[in-house]
């Protein structure tokens, strides 16, 4: 097996847990390596700290998968899914539908496998997993017995490792949308068709934490995507709850679903650019002032920035919805608020609303704090893994 040794210094990272390790702390390669192929890792002074999948064309040279001799086949991957799964059944022991494998999380970087009832979702963004996709499969299979597992590994995340996107059928059949239930509600999720792996997993518990935490009265759902946060406020008793979505697509949806959950006469969904919404929403003449309609707002964007050179421009546009939003809640609403970037820390965030409060006038109290659901973990030795952060405020006065 070829041996990577590492740099002076460069070692306590993997040794710490981290999986990756960038070009730039390579120091030698004792021998030829194929890009995908498993490689020992030592320290520049020859202590072996693992195996990992190397790739000379990436920026990450080696995905670490274990600290100790491996070998790499059906049997590993069956171990590897297992042992996340075991996690999932732990903290989410009523689920049917949730991320079964996070990359990095459970050990198998540039792998993610999300469960939708008895379908499988497939994302792969490393060479070295790539390459051993039908091991992956076996693994799965041999699990879960799915209905079907669809592959959808999306270019922005493959072109790194100098892979095309894939996308389709890996095994069994599948037609139409899948039915699921997330906490009691059912959606529909159009897997082939539809956004990223299908749903935004990674809200599962807030969805409900949320809805508790509001309750009554209305409540405008930014950003609502399939209408997660807007159904459960609507079945928690909320009078009346209004979505926003650019997409035409994604609120004909969130129409059908509360219609299958006959909460019909509770919500309603508009094909809009939020900004653009609340800006005219907001809009007044001189020495007027805008009057609140809202008890309760909920604020779940897609991320503003994936690169830290544009963090700048994503706070900008994060103070200036937060802005806007405040503006039209009532004294005493509620606020819930959500980030979904690596690149915007908790901090960050929670500075950006306490400014766009002062000059909306408003003093806020905090009443919740949030983090992605516990089929994502956050493992804190690989700080990648941390990315969802939200809040919950309430207007003081």
């Amino acid at each position: 097996m070829p041996t990577i040794f590492l740099r002076p210094g460069t070692a306590d990272r993997v040794v710490a847990g981290h999986p990756w390790i960038y070009a730039g702390s390579v120091q030698r390669l004792t021998a030829p390596a194929a890009d995908g192929a498993l490689v020992q890792i030592k320290d520049h002074r020859q202590r072996f700290l693992g195996v990992g999948l190397y790739n000379s064309k990436s920026i990450i040279q080696v995905r670490v998968l274990a600290p100790e001799r491996v070998e790499i086949n059906a049997g590993f991957f069956a171990d590897r899914i297992r042992a996340a799964l075991a996690i999932r059944e732990r903290h989410l022991p009523k689920a049917a539908s949730f991320r079964v494998v996070n990359a990095e999380s459970d050990f198998l970087s540039g792998l993610i496998v999300d469960k939708y009832g008895d379908v499988l979702v497939v994302q792969i963004s490393s060479l070295g997993m790539d390459q051993r996709k039908a091991m992956i499969v076996e693994a799965l299979q041999g699990i879960f017995s799915p209905r079907a597992i669809v592959e959808k590994s999306e270019a922005s995340f493959r072109k790194f490792e100098g892979l095309a996107e894939s996308n389709g059928l890996l095994s069994g059949t599948l037609e139409g949308s899948v039915p699921i239930d997330l906490n009691g509600l059912k959606f529909e999720v159009d897997i082939l068709g539809g956004h990223k792996t299908g749903l935004y997993l990674d809200q599962q518990q807030n969805y409900q934490k949320v809805a508790d935490l509001i309750r009554g009265g209305q409540v405008l759902d930014c950003f609502s995507f399939l209408g997660g946060f807007a159904l459960h406020c609507a079945r928690a008793g909320a009078a009346h709850v209004h979505g926003l979505d650019q997409s035409e697509e994604a609120v004909a949806a969130a129409g059908r679903m509360a219609e299958a959950n006959g909460l019909t006469g509770r919500c309603s969904f508009e094909a809009a650019n939020v900004f653009d919404w609340l800006k005219a929403q907001t809009a007044v003449k001189p020495h007027e002032k805008v009057v609140p309609k809202f008890d309760a707002i909920i604020l779940d964007p897609p991320s503003f920035t994936r690169t830290r050179s544009a963090v700048d421009d994503a706070m900008r546009g994060y103070k200036e919805i937060h802005l806007r939003a405040l503006k039209l809640l009532k004294a005493g609403g509620t606020l819930a608020t959500f980030c979904c970037s690596h690149h915007v820390d908790a901090a960050m965030f929670q500075a950006v609303i306490s400014d766009a409060a002062f000059d909306a006038r408003r003093v806020l109290r905090r009443v919740a704090i949030y983090s992605q659901s516990p089929d994502h973990p956050v493992l804190p030795a690989v700080p990648e893994t941390e990315y969802l952060k939200g809040f919950a405020f309430e207007v003081a006065r």
